[in-house]
């Protein structure tokens, strides 16, 4: 069963380094464990530390500089689109809610994903 995505879940991307606290800017209001709930539209990711992907421009100048020798830059995520697919079922102010199974992809080639929120589904028998 998947969970709601909520601020301060924990993102990581294919190409990053580091994880990333999820910020949720797109609606202020609704809360699902006394925290704000993640739409499919909170898409502006920080940073994931430094960047591996050879399709990010820095990334590929400064290999080129070393030789061809893969040299990590800072990661700053491009991330035009929103996160896909949402709970289709679910809309938190006009938007569709976000879980832990959707995906987000970078214009350099990084699939983002969640890998721990802090409100969690329980089911009961």
């Amino acid at each position: 069963m998947a969970n709601p995505a909520v601020t301060t879940a924990l993102c990581t991307c294919s190409f990053g380094t580091l994880p990333a606290p999820l910020p949720v800017t797109s609606q202020m209001t609704v809360q699902t464990c006394n925290l704000l709930q993640a739409t499919v539209m909170d898409n502006k990711i920080p940073t994931f530390g430094m960047c591996m992907s050879p399709s990010n421009p820095t990334v590929a100048a400064a290999t080129a500089a070393a030789l061809g020798v893969l040299t990590p830059m800072p990661c700053v995520p491009v991330t035009p689109a929103p996160w896909v697919p949402g709970v289709p079922t679910v809309q938190v102010c006009g938007k569709l809610m976000l879980n832990n199974t959707s995906k987000l992809m970078c214009a350099y080639g990084g699939v983002i994903q969640l890998t721990m929120t802090p409100a969690l589904t329980v089911q009961v028998p």
